[in-house]
């Protein structure tokens, strides 16, 4: 990885003169109170390493009469100067041999050098940076697609499943009514055949009575007829014989009652309804159950989908271990990014922008003063821990400040002077 290993800026934003040689792996401290040039040198570094698009509104310090001076000297040899009226560029290497601006971008990585930008990109901008770097963005792209469909599916099967449960919930249930719609006609045909049958009994019934008689007539005609005597006593037998069998099928007789059915044909409307509202009510919950199975499986099918995606980030080679993405945003430590410290955001910045161009040793850093110091250590013994070169600036004074700045130059370090710009001659007719 290319580091810094010395840096001298003059004349630019505050800065007067200075020169800094920051600590290889680790962190470097700008500390000084507001205005004193600390966010002037990350700019002067910005400007140097990422060209004229960093360069600043207003370069050249006030009130100076040289222009911008930056000298860099990386750790892979490579000597970066920004000089003169225009400020040129030349990048030299080891060799000799001259370069541009295009040899400084094939290491130097834009966010490093304006970390914020990727700080205070959305929390969706910032997922797809990362799927980008470790090469799974379209297959989770479609893995999260195919899950949002499957979940919008799922909501929708719950949602019938809840009314139909609902509903069945709310209808009445007769358990005293059939199981089938009944017929009005089929009820009357039910009772004109009892009526018929009933009817068929009371001429049995007759016909017993008559025979009655009969029998009666003929035994005293027997007494007044005895000529007929014969014919008599055979008729009589005969007569005796299906009186017998009258008796016996007029005692097996039994007459049913029509009650029931006059009295449901009399509330057929009533016991409809009532099946009707059983029928309701159990197609309710089968159709409740059916949904509810559609909606597990449905919940089988999302549960599957995000293991596969589970399994894709963790196959793939993150630049953090514990960093992951979830329904599109970052994810660290079960964390997103709005809920992680301000430590554990610094370390995922950096992380994720080194992976970008992991031949950048270095990134660049505002505002520290916001990092307590037990943060403050943390975040510096990871960056010892990786081996990377952060310089960053603290509004502070204090020990953990690597160097101080006051007024534009480093305390307690021998100032330089520029060299006075030279007056161009004026030339007056016979002077010398």
């Amino acid at each position: 990885m290319i580091k810094i290993n010395k840096l001298e800026i003059e004349n630019v934003k505050r800065v007067k003169a200075v020169k800094i040689e920051p600590t290889a792996n680790g962190l470097t401290v700008i500390g000084g109170n507001n205005g004193q040039g600390k966010t002037s040198i990350l700019d002067s570094i910005a400007w140097a390493l990422g060209g004229n698009k960093h360069r600043p509104s207003q370069a050249e310090r006030e009130g100076s009469a040289v222009p911008p001076y930056l000298h860099i000297v990386l750790s892979n040899g490579l000597v970066v100067e920004r000089k003169g009226k225009n400020s040129d560029l030349k990048v030299i290497d080891p060799n000799g041999e001259k370069g541009g601006q295009q040899l400084l971008n094939s290491f130097v990585e834009e966010l490093a050098i304006d970390l914020p930008k990727f700080m205070n990109s959305t929390s969706t901008e910032k997922a797809k940076i990362l799927l980008q770097i470790i090469g799974v963005g379209d297959q989770l792209h479609e893995l999260e697609k195919n899950e949002q469909e499957i979940y919008n599916r799922r909501h929708t099967i719950g949602q019938i499943a809840d009314q139909k449960k609902k509903y069945a919930k709310e209808q009445p249930y007769f358990p005293d009514a059939p199981k089938e719609l009944i017929s009005a006609s089929d009820m009357i045909r039910q009772q004109q055949e009892i009526l018929a049958k009933n009817g068929e009994n009371q001429r049995k019934r007759e016909q017993l009575t008559s025979l009655e008689y009969r029998y009666t007539q003929q035994a005293a005609e027997i007494e007044r007829m005895k000529k007929q005597l014969a014919n008599a006593e055979m008729e009589l037998s005969k007569t005796a014989n299906d009186l017998e069998i009258a008796k016996k099928s007029a005692l097996d007789l039994h007459d049913e009652s029509t009650e029931e059915l006059e009295a449901n044909i009399q509330h057929i409307d009533e016991i409809n309804r009532k099946v009707r509202a059983n029928l309701d009510k159990d197609k309710a919950e089968s159709d409740a159950s059916d949904y509810r199975m559609q909606y597990e499986k449905l919940t089988n099918e999302i549960n599957e989908v995000r293991k596969q995606k589970s399994d894709l980030l963790q196959k793939a080679n993150l630049p953090l271990e514990g960093l992951s993405v979830a329904e599109g945003e970052l994810i660290y430590k079960g964390q997103k990014w709005d809920n992680m410290s301000g430590a554990d955001q610094l370390r995922v910045s950096t992380a994720i922008v080194r992976k970008l161009k992991p031949s950048c040793g270095f990134i660049l850093l505002d505002k520290l003063e916001q990092m307590d110091m037990v943060t403050l250590n943390e975040f510096g013994q990871w960056l010892e821990q990786e081996g990377l070169q952060a310089i960053a600036t603290r509004v502070s004074t204090g020990e953990e400040c690597s160097i101080i700045i006051e007024d534009g130059y480093v305390a307690g370090q021998e100032r330089i002077v520029s060299p006075p710009v030279e007056q161009p001659k004026t030339w007056k007719a016979g002077e010398f």
